[in-house]
């Protein structure tokens, strides 16, 4: 049997029929944006593997830190016990977020890392006194993560979790902010979606926990690009209730948007932040959630005392050996550029897929960039088509996107954004 008839018969992978698994490939290696083929043939990672690898495959500085780090220490409980790589990485992102975000519980995963943010929201809400606030509040067209408290806030109609909302906790959900990213915001809160928030927080505050949002970008829910006022408008009413605001930045955070932070478009700080994917540049599993001193106190001085979480694999030396090097990385080299350029190429590149017929909207924000299709688009096509293409990508939904590394070049680029506008005219 060989590897892909085992794959087909035994693995089960993400979103994906058993029955029907479609077209796969077997990758034997990658090296900076490309994935090698078992046959030998290379394809550029259009999607940076999920987002995550933003510095490219097999970055030197990474996997150096990780192979020093496997030398010494692979992994050890956190438990009572640190060490030396958590406490840098810790360093290193205290220096890069904003004044206010000083506590970090790391976690294994983004979902993992979403499900610590709500448990902190509803112990802390607790820890004030109020002890009917652990419901959440969030808006349309939102994804969080695939665990189970995290589906909960993910968009019950039209997410991908939508087949199991009758069994999941029922949370308040908000109209999707309807002023999109460039636009000009209207003062009037009917139109720009603070009012519909003012009303909800008026009523329900004595039972929501937390505001939850993906700041400015709506990842898996619909790459939709929303305007960074309403973030300052939910930050005001969250704080004139005392409801928290917690934002997933775990797609967004280190750079994506074309800022260091998705936030940064708003100026606006959270009380809880999710970061992930891009922590280790890809090249590890991990995570974290990132509370204010005043949430990390105020659980601190609670009956409990102690927050309840505690992934066995917390703060795993390898995983914060990666996250220091590939925060080192954002540190030393120049993101803001390279994501300048690639934001600038694909608006040129991917503007003549508008006048394609199946075409709804082109939109591109940092090194994201977005075809959204009148029709729900087969990702099978864009699997068969990687060989002839060069280029691999997953559209989901009715959109063809790209979230290329930032190390890409303007040639690798052009071959992602020509096979992106190709699919598009195929799909249409």
């Amino acid at each position: 049997m060989t590897p892909l008839e085992f794959d087909a018969r035994h693995l089960w992978h993400p979103y994906t029929n058993v029955l029907n698994p479609g077209p796969m490939h077997l990758i034997t290696g990658a090296e900076g944006v490309w994935l090698t083929r078992e046959d030998g043939g290379k394809m550029i990672d259009g999607m940076s593997s999920w987002w995550c690898a933003i510095h490219g495959h097999r970055h030197p500085a990474i996997t150096g830190a990780m192979a020093r780090q496997l030398e010494t220490l692979p992994h050890v409980m956190f438990g009572g016990l640190t060490h030396e790589p958590a406490v840098a990485l810790g360093q290193q992102m205290i220096n890069l977020l904003p004044d206010g975000m000083d506590r970090i519980f790391y976690c294994d995963s983004g979902s993992v890392s979403i499900e610590v943010a709500l448990k902190m929201a509803v112990q802390y809400q607790m820890a004030m006194g109020r002890t009917g606030r652990f419901e959440f509040a969030t808006i349309r067209g939102g994804y969080h993560g695939d665990t189970w408290k995290a589906m909960s806030v993910c968009d019950p109609v039209n997410g991908m979790h939508g087949l199991f909302s009758g069994a999941l906790s029922i949370q308040h959900f908000l109209p999707r902010p309807d002023v999109r990213f460039g636009e000009d915001w209207p003062n009037d809160p009917v139109e720009n979606g603070l009012g519909a928030l003012a009303q909800l927080l008026e009523e329900k505050s004595d039972s929501i926990a937390a505001l939850i949002l993906e700041p400015i970008v709506q990842g898996a829910g619909g790459m939709y690009f929303y305007h960074p006022d309403y973030l300052r408008g939910a930050r005001a009413l969250c704080d004139q209730h005392g409801i928290l605001l917690i934002f997933d930045e775990i797609a967004t955070g280190f750079g994506r948007t074309g800022k260091l932070f998705a936030m940064d478009h708003a100026g606006v700080v959270p009380d809880i932040l999710c970061l992930g994917k891009a922590l280790t540049g890809g090249h590890i599993s991990f995570a974290a959630t990132v509370a204010t001193e005043d949430v990390a106190q105020g659980i601190g001085n609670s009956a409990a005392g102690v927050m309840m979480h505690g992934p066995t694999y917390m703060a795993n030396p390898l995983a914060c050996a990666a996250g220091a090097a590939s925060l080192g990385l954002l540190a030393q080299g120049d993101w803001q550029a390279q994501t300048a350029m690639i934001e600038a190429q694909m608006a040129r590149e991917l503007a003549p897929a508008r006048d394609l017929p199946g075409v709804a909207e082109v939109r591109v924000l940092g090194a994201i960039g977005v075809i959204e299709m009148k029709e729900v688009v087969d990702p099978e096509i864009a699997h068969r088509l990687a060989p002839e293409t060069g280029v691999w990508l997953r559209p989901f939904n009715h959109n063809i996107y790209t979230m290329p590394p930032f190390v890409i070049s303007p040639d690798e680029l052009s071959q992602v954004t020509s096979a992106m506008v190709a699919l598009a005219g195929g799909a249409g």
